[in-house]
């Protein structure tokens, strides 16, 4: 229970989409709809510049103007925690310096990597996390999710939260998150001060179980999933699990059906934002993918939907 009453960060934290035109560019007026809408749905913090951010298909200055804009928009209403991901010790380093420069409460990285076959073994990894906790004086977020393709132990996971100064907080998101999350638990103690949930919060239910104290979810619906954590947090299991149950055919739709374009498709419907386009190449969501996502949200009345009509 220490680990728990010592966390700094706790709740739903959604992951915030970035926004674009049709023509691809940088939409900064959607985004700033999106934060408040965010905000305004209770989101306890925001995570930015994610996967779920297609933040492998903007450039290091759309980074930084994302990183900037965002946290001054947010002006400290809640915290946010800035994805500073990056092969290079270096680049990484850099990156969350910046982030923390400019107000970011946490920093979230996922163990070196490049492409499908470039990977580092664990001792440097633990350098890689020894020189990113050297740089900075904010908490640190391990990303722990297959589209990295480097697999880490619970044991490993543990080790790091004891001996490196700043990484408290771990996101897992492989098979088997709730098993992971309670060995990591057990073999970190008060160390590890957030164990997260992610993936949409398709397996929320049995990560709170298991001791998640964090979600880190799709953005569009953080009103749904503020039901189901502060039920749990509460020590209403109950009232929690009628609330998963409840959301949890919106909560497939987006996880199993449209990835990462949900949060942006149920934005634009409910007029949050301009459009829902991904960059390219990524592809667009198919239209039937969409009518059933809409179809699913609208008989559980988000408040995406009605935000900014």
């Amino acid at each position: 229970m220490s680990a728990i009453r010592a966390a700094r960060h706790r709740g739903v934290y959604p992951v915030l989409p970035t926004t674009f035109t049709e023509t691809g560019a940088l939409d900064l007026a959607s985004q700033a709809r999106c934060v408040d809408f965010m905000i305004d749905a209770g989101s306890n913090g925001l995570c930015i510049l994610a996967n779920f951010s297609e933040q492998f298909a903007l450039s290091d200055e759309e980074r930084e103007l994302l990183t900037r804009t965002v946290l001054e928009h947010v002006a400290a209403r809640v915290p946010v925690i800035v994805t500073t991901t990056h092969f290079s010790s270096a680049v990484c380093g850099e990156r969350s310096r910046r982030a923390q420069d400019l107000g970011a409460a946490m920093v979230m990285v996922m163990p070196p990597y490049h492409g499908a076959t470039l990977r580092v073994s664990e001792p440097q990894i633990e350098e890689f996390l020894h020189r990113l906790s050297d740089a900075i004086a904010i908490p640190i977020m391990i990303q722990d999710a297959p589209v990295s393709g480097t697999p880490l132990s619970a044991s490993f996971l543990a080790r790091m939260a004891r001996e490196v100064e700043q990484v408290a907080y771990f996101k897992i998101e492989t098979p088997g998150a709730a098993a992971k999350l309670r060995e990591l638990i057990r073999l970190g103690g008060p160390a590890v001060e957030g164990p997260w949930d992610g993936e949409e919060g398709i397996t929320l239910l049995a990560d709170l179980d298991a001791g998640a104290t964090g979600a880190m979810t799709g953005g569009a619906y953080p009103d749904a999933m503020r039901t189901i954590v502060d039920a749990y947090a509460a020590g209403r299991r109950d009232d929690a699990v009628c609330a998963y149950e409840r959301w949890l055919p919106l909560i497939n739709f987006e996880n199993r059906q449209c990835g990462l374009l949900a949060a942006k498709a149920l934005m634009k419907e409910g007029g949050v934002i301009d459009c829902a386009a991904p960059r390219h190449p990524f592809p667009a969501l198919h239209p039937r993918a969409r009518a059933g996502l809409i179809e699913t949200a609208r008989r559980l009345d988000p408040a995406v939907l009605r935000w900014g009509r």
